[in-house]
């Protein structure tokens, strides 16, 4: 492939990985006339393009909700281009919403839950990100931004001017109590009071609100980027009546999830469609770790409820269906739709019935962190699936700066992803290429069905995801230590934990990526140490960190039996471990650091009292 210039600088830039310019082909010269003659002018420099990005709640890839999304697939998927390996990195709104709007991962934001002590609005505020995020930075650039929607939980009636959040030129916000409640939906519209919509359909509303706010950034006549953010599919939440000053109670909760409720003109829709019969659907056998493997197998009824839960969700996502249509045509009748990135994601994935589990997300299985990415607009690829390149959310921020021209921030956890398909393919094909996912969690978990809806203590952990050539891997430590590992290629559902002590097959026949599990174990978890309190290019480029020469860049890079010692041969190596199963994220329970039992003083990063590329 003829690689030009401007294409290699640009993939260079954005930090997925190096490419050389052909020579001769030096982007910072100018090109030269023949004598006598003048140098023609550059061409007309292109408007700046606007961005439109439709974010669900809760949307999953694992459970097909895309193939029932007709207007999505006619005007998003056929039109721009999937990107089929992009994951949350965690598995719940609100950090996952934080990360996504700072380009920051939830261990550098300290928004680690939905609601206080350690997450929600009033921490990101408490945090010092009310004026230090994404929409204030594309102020800052020239743009307008408008935001319709649901933005943070705990984002309240009472709090939502306390202050009001930093950086729209317009916005109409959902807001708690109200947010998930479909038909009773509260939303406030720049500096006025909430207003209820009892009554009307929850995305109807918000349709229209961001058909309004869409005309606004037209007329204003300067670029503009856009947010809808609808709760569908999220499940439904209405509130209870409870006596004041009642203490919180598990078992009692003062809000209660049920299925999603679709609007009026859907609910017949798809009567015989069920979650599909995976491997991993409510399995004879228990499968995962921790509280996980606990969980009895559902019983027919059970399991009937969970379909119905699963369709619930398909009609929910048609009102969403229809609004991405109606951004589309408004784009077009007002001529600047070729020149708009039109966008499309959720915040995080989600579970029915897979692992035996109600439904809900705050795993760190496929099927809650793997989401959709779509991308339209001004040299995107139609009709592409981009495969090969793992992308995460902290990744967004960084990719929007790329698209308007603005230069990255040296805060940055994540860098910008290559959208055009040459760029792409170039990333992809390079020898230092993304392959990593960090993933991390802290708190609790809970079904938001009807069925086993207890509250699940001891859900924090960290994990990574990690997918190259020849290799797919999801590799975890929980709280309470135990261990993961799945080779996804020959173990798509997760179910066979290479790791796990009751495993029968003895330790030297485990397999994965066709290597022996330990060594593959060992080299993760070097990775995942890195990873779990990594910050802006250690978290690009972690290999650098653990073969500061350069010689690793990959995880196939890594396996080379040259660094067996370096990797498996060490007893008091620093590993991935907690002190204690928290809430949210501290330090004294976070266990052995990078920065403070790898990087300073050795463990896995010494031989001798010799630095490892010292000794190499």
């Amino acid at each position: 492939m003829h690689i030009t210039a401007a294409t290699a600088a640009a993939v260079a830039a954005i930090g997925f990985g190096a490419v050389a310019a052909t020579a001769g082909s030096d982007p910072g010269q100018s090109p030269l006339g023949l004598a006598g003659e003048s140098v023609p002018p550059p061409p007309p420099a292109r408007r700046q393009p606007n961005v439109v990005f439709v974010l669900t709640d809760d949307q999953d890839v694992h459970l097909s909700s895309l193939d029932y999304m007709p207007l999505v697939k006619k005007h998003l998927v056929e039109r721009g281009t999937f990107f089929s390996r992009h994951y949350a990195t965690t598995a719940v709104c609100c950090p996952s919403r934080v990360t996504l709007w700072t380009g920051r991962f939830a261990h550098n934001t300290n928004v680690t839950d939905v609601s206080p002590p350690y997450g929600g609005y009033p921490k990101f505020i408490s945090q010092g990100y009310n004026d230090n995020y994404f929409p204030v930075w594309l102020q800052a650039a020239g743009y307008n931004t408008y935001y319709t929607g649901k933005l943070f939980n705990a984002h309240t009636v009472e709090n939502y001017n306390s202050p009001a959040p930093g950086g729209f030129t317009g916005s109409d916000f959902l807001l708690d109590p109200h947010t998930y409640d479909y038909l009773n939906s509260t939303f406030q519209r720049n500096g006025e009071e909430p207003r209820s919509y009892e009554g009307q359909y929850s995305t109807d509303v918000l349709a229209e609100k961001a058909y309004g706010l869409l005309d606004e950034g037209v007329k204003s006549g300067k670029p503009f980027f856009l947010v809808a953010a609808p709760i569908a599919p999220h499940a439904n939440v209405a509130m209870k009546e409870v006596e004041p000053g009642r203490p919180n109670d598990p078992d009692n909760l003062p809000f209660e999830f049920t299925e999603p409720i679709p609007a009026e003109r859907h609910k017949q829709l798809f009567k015989d469609v069920k979650v599909q019969r995976t491997a991993n659907f409510n399995p004879d056998r228990p499968s995962g770790a921790n509280w996980i493997r606990e969980l009895p197998q559902q019983n027919g009824t059970n399991v009937e409820y969970n379909d119905h839960f699963y369709r619930q969700r398909l009609r929910s996502l048609q009102a969403v269906d229809e609004l991405v249509e109606g951004l589309i045509a408004r784009l077009e009748a007002h001529g600047i739709l070729d020149n708009t990135y039109v966008v499309y994601s959720s915040d995080n994935g989600y579970h029915i019935g897979q692992h035996r589990l109600q439904p809900g997300k705050s795993c760190g299985y496929e099927e809650d962190v793997n989401v959709p990415l779509i991308v339209r607009g001004p040299g995107v690829a139609a009709n592409y699936t981009a495969d090969g390149v793992v992308t995460t959310h902290a990744d967004l921020a960084p990719t929007f700066f790329n698209l308007l021209g603005t230069a990255p921030r040296d805060d940055f956890d994540g860098a910008a992803i290559p959208v055009t398909r040459e760029e792409f393919e170039i990333v992809r094909d390079a020898g230092e290429r993304r392959e990593h996912a960090g993933i991390e969690y802290w708190g609790n978990a809970m079904g938001e069905g009807i069925y086993n809806r207890n509250w699940l203590e001891h859900n924090t952990y960290k994990a990574l995801r990690v997918s190259g050539p020849g290799y797919n891997l999801y590799y975890s430590v929980w709280c309470n230590n135990e261990h993961e590992l799945y080779d996804i290629n020959a173990d798509p559902g997760q179910l066979y934990n290479l790791l796990s002590p009751s495993n029968s097959t003895l330790a030297a026949e485990l397999v994965a990526a066709g290597y022996p599990a330990s060594k593959v174990a060992a080299r993760l978890d070097a990775l995942l140490l890195v990873l779990k309190t990594c910050a802006s290019e250690t978290c690009r480029r972690p290999w650098t960190q653990l073969h500061p020469d350069g010689s690793v860049k990959t995880l196939a890079d890594a396996l080379a039996p040259r660094y067996d010692g370096f990797y498996e041969q060490r007893e008091e190596a620093a590993r991935v471990a907690f002190a204690y199963c928290a809430n949210g994220f501290l330090t004294d329970a976070e266990g052995p650091t990078w920065e403070t039992h790898g990087k300073p003083y050795g463990g896995v990063y010494m031989r001798d009292g010799v630095r490892w590329e010292d000794w190499v």
